[in-house]
């Protein structure tokens, strides 16, 4: 038993925290009480859930799993199959259509078949699907877990239930996160927290994630360390850059946001989307920005592509040099 005590609490905080049942959930009550109304009346339909990564798709059907199943017969009564796992037309016609066409040993109930990040399936094995859902429903209910509904062909979409699961909002990941904080003894402050919710948009997942990083990084997760463990700029980081920018020589200012980003590792796709939100900010006349914002957005296309970060940050260096000029002149 100590062996086990020890494997749990070397977990991962994502997988350590992650919540057991439905009333652990902390976002989507809307969908939650759907799910549960369906459970309940013994009702589930096939589903579709879909929205960002970290959202709680993969919790809230693991929740409801073990809600409808008792622990000994979860394994048997639930497949779950992940992008890790081949999912082409084979797998559908071979061991998804095999488990479907098997009734269950125990009386009543059916069984669930979760199918995580659908969008990663070929339209032919989403094709191949089609059918076994409609022929199978007597036996099993399927539940797709997809980031981008537009991968999923139309009709395997009229087959579901749909439910989309929208980024968490601060005020109900600040509870939990401060939760984790307390139970692991984190010695955290109140930038440092800001700063988790701030560079995870609404991603559950990467701010435990990040927050188990900065705690074994330092001593403290406090804004700068967050920052410095993720590799992302500071915001005094992007002030220098953009006075730098505006106020410098273009050479001098090219040498420094240079050295700046080869001293602390930085990313210069991470600089210009905070450059983005940062340039907002500057009261320029309206035809200023708005060139400004073209001009980076082609720099943000042309790295999408993988071409050369050197060319791409002395082209956002020219873009703001070009607007000092405007404005001068």
């Amino acid at each position: 038993m100590p062996e086990l005590e020890t494997a749990k609490t070397n977990l991962p905080w994502v997988e350590k925290y992650r919540p057991k049942g439905l009333d652990e959930l902390i976002s989507h009550a809307d969908v939650v009480r759907t799910l549960d109304k369906f459970i309940n009346d013994e009702q589930l339909p096939h589903l579709l859930f879909y929205g960002p990564p970290g959202t709680g798709k993969t919790s809230t059907i693991l929740a409801c799993a073990k809600k409808m199943y008792s622990p000994s017969k979860l394994n048997s009564m639930v497949l779950e199959l992940n992008a890790s796992d081949d999912r082409g037309i084979g797998i559908v016609r071979g061991v998804i259509m095999n488990y479907a066409s098997t009734r269950t040993i125990f009386k009543g109930g059916f069984k669930l078949i979760i199918l995580d990040e659908a969008d990663a399936m070929t339209s032919d094995a989403q094709n191949a699907l089609r059918r076994i859902i409609e022929k199978y429903t007597d036996n099993v209910r399927f539940c797709i877990i997809c980031n981008y509904l537009s991968k999923i062909i139309p009709a395997l979409q009229s087959r579901c239930t749909r439910f989309r699961f929208a980024p968490l909002v601060d005020e109900l990941i600040m509870p939990r996160l401060n939760y984790v904080v307390e139970q692991e003894g984190v010695n955290a402050t109140e930038d440092g927290k800001q700063a988790l919710l701030t560079l995870a948009k609404g991603d559950m997942r990467k701010v435990l994630n990040i927050l188990q990083s900065a705690h074994m990084a330092y001593d403290q997760v406090n804004e700068e360390n967050v920052y410095l463990c993720t590799g992302h700029p500071l915001k005094s980081d992007i002030i220098h850059i953009v006075n730098w920018m505006l106020n410098e020589d273009f050479a001098s200012a090219y040498s420094l946001v240079k050295y700046l980003k080869s001293v602390k590792g930085l990313a210069l796709e991470d600089i210009l989307t905070e450059i983005h939100s940062y340039v907002h900010r500057i009261e320029f006349p309206a035809e200023i920005r708005i060139h400004l914002l073209i001009k980076m957005a082609e720099v943000e296309h042309r790295l999408s592509l993988g071409t050369s970060e050197k060319v791409q940050l002395s082209s956002l260096v020219s873009a703001f040099q070009e607007v000092i000029h405007k404005v001068v002149h």
